[in-house]
C-alpha cells in the first residue's frame, strides 16, 4: 500500500475487511473452522517441498541413488537363493556353495550399509526441511501486522508451527523414498516370478486385489477412529492447559470438582476412542497377515508338488520354489505399507496446503514501497481528521485531531471501547488510517518505514509482558548489546535499582513463565527499563500503571515520570496522580473526542470528564 487508504478504496475495503480487535467484534473466517485431515496430492504442492530440498540437491540426490539401489537389493537377495539351491547346492558343488554364501554375505552387508545411509540422509533431509520451514513461518508471523494476530487464533499458528510442518517431514523423509522402496519391490520381484514361472505368479496375482481392497477397508476405518482419538485428545490437552491457567478463578470459586468431574468425561471418552482404534487394528493387522499366509501356504503346497512329483505345466525346481516363497513376501509386505504411505502422503499435503497458505497470505497493509527511514525525531505528533475502521461501517474512531507538541505528556480517558488503545496502535503503525493522517515531526506515517519509526518510540503494555531468560535479557529486549553497566545506569536513573538488585540473583534472576515469579511492581519497572534504555522520544504506555503494588506505588510513580521527562507521552491511564500531570487530556467517548483540555480546565467544565472523575472517586 502506497498511499493512506480511503474509504472508496478497494485496497481500504480490504483494509476494513480483514481488520478485527479487542475493540472490535472479530468476524467469521472459514478458514478457523475444522481443517481437513487431508487433502489430494496437487503438483504445485509437491513442487513447492521439493524446492526446500534445493539447497540439500547434493544429499537429496545420493537418497535417490540409494533409495533405488535399496529398492533391488531384497529381490536381488532372494534370486542369489534360489539360483544357489539350484546351482552350487543341487550339483553337491562345495567351492560353489562358499562363493555363494561369500557373495550372499557381501550383498547383505551391502543392504544394511545402504539402508543404514538411505535412513541416516532421510532423516536429514526431512530435519533440514522442517528447519527451512518454520524459520519461514517465523519470518513472517514476525512481518505480519496487528491485524493477523486479531483475527487468527492463536491455537491455528501453534498448529501451522508443529503437527502441519511435522506432517510435511513424514512426506519428505518417509513418504516417496518408502513407496519408491516398496514400489521397487514389488516390481522387480513380480518380474522375476513371472520370468519363472508365470503360471503359479497369476495364481498370486490373482488375490493381490482381494488383499488390496481389505486393507483401503480397513486402513479406512482405522484413520477414521484415529481422527477421534486425536480430536479427543485436543480436547483434553486444551482442558488441561485451560484449568492449569485458570487456576486461581476456579479455587476461589470452588469449581475445581465441577472440573475434575468434567476433565474425568473426556478422559474416559478419550480412552474408549483409544480402545476403538487397538480394536479396529486388531482386526485389521492379523486379517490382512492371514489372507497373505493363504496364499503363500497354497503357494507352498502347489509349489512342492510341483518340484516333488510333477513333471507337467507346474513343474518348477526346489531352489525356484524357495525363491518364490521369499519374492512372494516383497510383493505382499508393501501392500499395507504402500496403503499407508498413501494416506500419510494426503495428510502431508492437508499440511503443507494450510502453511502455504498461511506463508502466502498477504499483509492487510504494508509499508510502501518508496517508504524512507524516519530520520531523528523531536516527538511532535498530529492527527489529521483521523478515522478508523476494524470491520466495513464499524468506525472505531471518528474524526480524530489534536497535535502533541514535543515533550509534551497527553493523557488519554474514557470508558472501555472508546478507542484509547486503538488510537495508540495508529500512532505506532500497528494500523493504518482508514481516512485521514499521522504525522511524526510533519512525517506522514504512510511515507516512513515502520521500524525505523518504532525504533525511536519506547512502549510498555498493559499487561507487563516478560519473555522467558534472565532479568537483565528483558530489560534490554530492544538493545541486546547494552552492557550490564548500561542497564544498572538506566535503573539509577531511575531511582529505582535496589527493586531489582534485592531477587536471589539481582539482574541474573530467571523470569518465570509471563513474570509470574515476580511482583506486579518488579515487572514494571522492568518494563519503565526497557523503554527507558532505548532513550526514545516519544513513550507509550497502554494502562500500564494500572498494575503497580500499593508497597511501591510511590517509588514507580517516581520512575514513571523521569522515564516520561523531555518526552512525548501517550497515557492511556485510569491513575489520577497520572491524569492530573498530563499537559494535555483527550476524553474519548465512542471514538470521538468529545473533551480536551487539562485536569482542572475539564473539571470546571463539569461535563464528562468530571463525570468520569466522580465515578472514580466514589469507587
Amino acid at each position: 500500500m502506497n498511499t493512506p487508504p480511503n474509504d472508496k478504496s478497494p485496497t481500504n475495503k480490504a483494509v476494513k475487511g480483514a481488520y478485527s480487535s479487542r475493540e472490535a467484534i472479530t468476524y467469521y473466517n472459514p478458514h478457523e473452522e475444522r481443517e481437513a485431515d487431508k487433502a489430494p496430492l496437487q503438483a504445485k504442492l509437491i513442487r513447492r517441498i521439493l524446492g526446500y530440498t534445493k539447497p540439500y540437491a547434493a544429499k537429496r540426490n545420493w537418497l535417490f541413488v540409494l533409495t533405488f539401489v535399496r529398492g533391488l537389493q531384497l529381490p536381488a537377495l532372494a534370486w542369489l537363493i534360489g539360483r544357489t539351491i539350484n546351482g552350487p547346492i543341487a550339483h553337491r558343488d562345495l567351492p560353489g556353495i562358499y562363493w555363494a554364501a561369500a557373495g550372499y554375505f557381501a550383498l547383505a552387508l551391502f543392504t544394511i550399509v545402504t539402508f543404514h545411509f538411505r535412513q541416516r540422509f532421510a532423516l536429514e533431509l526431512g530435519e533440514a526441511v522442517v528447519h527451512d520451514m518454520r524459520l519461514d513461518l517465523f519470518r513472517k508471523l514476525m512481518t505480519m501486522p496487528m491485524a493477523f494476530y486479531h483475527t487468527t487464533k492463536f491455537g491455528r499458528i501453534i498448529s501451522r508451527m508443529t503437527s502441519d510442518i511435522d506432517s510435511v517431514r513424514a512426506g519428505v523423509q518417509d513418504v516417496v523414498f518408502v513407496l519408491v522402496v516398496q514400489g521397487l519391490h514389488m516390481v522387480v520381484a513380480a518380474a522375476l516370478m513371472a520370468w519363472y514361472d508365470w503360471k503359479l505368479f497369476s495364481l498370486m496375482v490373482a488375490l493381490a486385489p482381494l488383499i488390496w481392497v481389505v486393507n483401503e477397508k480397513f486402513r479406512q476405518e482405522t484413520s477414521r477412529r484415529l481422527r477421534k482419538v486425536q480430536e479427543s485428545w485436543s480436547r483434553v490437552s486444551s482442558t488441561l492447559a485451560e484449568s492449569v491457567s485458570g487456576i486461581r478463578v476456579t479455587q476461589a470459586f470452588v469449581r475445581h470438582k465441577v472440573n475434575a468431574d468434567f476433565f474425568q468425561k473426556l478422559i474416559d471418552t478419550h480412552g474408549e476412542n483409544n480402545v476403538d482404534a487397538a480394536q479396529a487394528s486388531a482386526v485389521f493387522v492379523p486379517l490382512l497377515q492371514l489372507k497373505s499366509q493363504v496364499f503363500m501356504g497354497a503357494m507352498v503346497l502347489l509349489g512342492a508338488f510341483g518340484a516333488l512329483r510333477w513333471h507337467g505345466w507346474l513343474h518348477m525346481e526346489v531352489g525356484d520354489l524357495v525363491m518364490f516363497f521369499f519374492l512372494a513376501n516383497l510383493f505382499f509386505d508393501p501392500v499395507q505399507l504402500i496403503g499407508n504411505q498413501l494416506n500419510q502422503a494426503l495428510m502431508a499435503m492437508a499440511g503443507a496446503e494450510r502453511l502455504f497458505r498461511m506463508l502466502d497470505q498477504p499483509p492487510v497493509w504494508q509499508d510502501a514501497a518508496e517508504a524512507k527511514p524516519l530520520p531523528a525525531i523531536q516527538g511532535r505528533v498530529e492527527f489529521q481528521a483521523v478515522n478508523f475502521e476494524y470491520l466495513p461501517g464499524r468506525r472505531v474512531l471518528k474524526d480524530i485531531s489534536f497535535v502533541a507538541a514535543p515533550g509534551q505528556t497527553v493523557a488519554l480517558v474514557g470508558h472501555t471501547g472508546s478507542g484509547k488503545t486503538t488510537l495508540v496502535g495508529l500512532l505506532q503503525k500497528f494500523y493504518l488510517p482508514t481516512i485521514g493522517r499521522v504525522l511524526v515531526d510533519h512525517f506522514d506515517l504512510n511515507t516512513v518505514t515502520s521500524d525505523s519509526l518504532r525504533s525511536q518510540m519506547g512502549s510498555v503494555q498493559q499487561n507487563n509482558f516478560l519473555f522467558s531468560g534472565s532479568v537483565l535479557d528483558n530489560i534490554r529486549f530492544a538493545r541486546p548489546e547494552a552492557t550490564e553497566a548500561e542497564v544498572l545506569a538506566c535503573l539509577k536513573t531511575l531511582d529505582c535499582p535496589d527493586l531489582l538488585e534485592a531477587l536471589p540473583q539481582g539482574l541474573h534472576t530467571s523470569v518465570a513463565e509471563r513474570g509470574t515469579s515476580l511482583s506486579f511492581g518488579q515487572r514494571q519497572l522492568i518494563c519503565f527499563a526497557r523503554a527507558m534504555l532505548v532513550n526514545p522520544r516519544i513513550v507509550v504506555l497502554d494502562e500500564a500503571t494500572s498494575a503497580i503494588d500499593s508497597v511501591t506505588e510511590a517509588r514507580l510513580q517516581k520512575a514513571l515520570e523521569i522515564l516520561l521527562r523531555g518526552r512525548t507521552a501517550f497515557i492511556v491511564a485510569h491513575r489520577l496522580s497520572t491524569i492530573r500531570k498530563a499537559d494535555l487530556v483527550l476524553v474519548l467517548d465512542q471514538g470521538r473526542i468529545v473533551e480536551r483540555g487539562t485536569h482542572e480546565t475539564l473539571m470546571q467544565q463539569a461535563g464528562v470528564y468530571a463525570r468520569l472523575h466522580q465515578e472514580f472517586v466514589s469507587t
